[in-house]
């Protein structure tokens, strides 16, 4: 009795059986049944190391592919590839185009022309930006705070920061109705 685990991977029964059909119709000479070949490829011995070695190739590109599609089916939500008629129909346009922001503030800066702070907003899906003054609103606030808002984007005190919001909520209106 043969032991199946001593046995290589690539040993299957088939091919086992494919090796000795070859034997017996070479005789362990030449494989394809020429007298007295010349050519060392055609040998017997030559020849299954060959055919083995693309055997393993195989097998490995089975265990790859295996491997590939075991990975897809584990992380796969079940959802189809090229959906139909798409995920956005036009009622969910919809929904999404009103629940994004008329515009967003980008950035605080301090003038150079007045050093008085202003922002700078971006209309949403637009390429237009505007820069609002906000005159005295930051008067208040002191140097230190006004500097770390501009420089780093650090949050201003909740007080002012409405105060900014509303002066930049009117002035995008403003812009809006013109």
């Amino acid at each position: 009795m043969v032991n199946v685990n001593a046995l290589p991977k690539w040993s299957t029964p088939e091919r086992r059986q494919c090796l000795i059909d070859l034997f017996t119709k070479s005789g362990g000479f030449c494989v394809f049944g020429h007298k007295q070949c010349q050519i060392s490829e055609h040998h017997y011995s030559l020849f299954i190391d060959d055919l083995i070695h693309e055997w393993k190739q195989a097998d490995r590109e089975q265990r790859q592919a295996e491997w590939i599609a075991t990975l897809k089916a584990i992380h796969s939500l079940g959802e189809r590839k090229f959906p139909i008629r798409g995920h956005f129909s036009g009622i969910s346009r919809d929904v999404w185009a009103e629940s994004q922001p008329l515009y967003y503030i980008q950035d605080l800066g301090i003038s150079g022309l007045s050093f008085k702070p202003f922002a700078k907003v971006r209309i949403s899906s637009s390429y237009m930006s505007l820069y609002i003054d906000l005159d005295d609103s930051l008067k208040h606030v002191s140097k230190n705070k006004r500097r770390k808002a501009v420089r780093y984007g650090k949050p201003l005190p909740i007080h002012y920061e409405r105060k900014v919001m509303e002066i930049v909520r009117e002035a995008v209106k403003d812009y809006m109705r013109h």
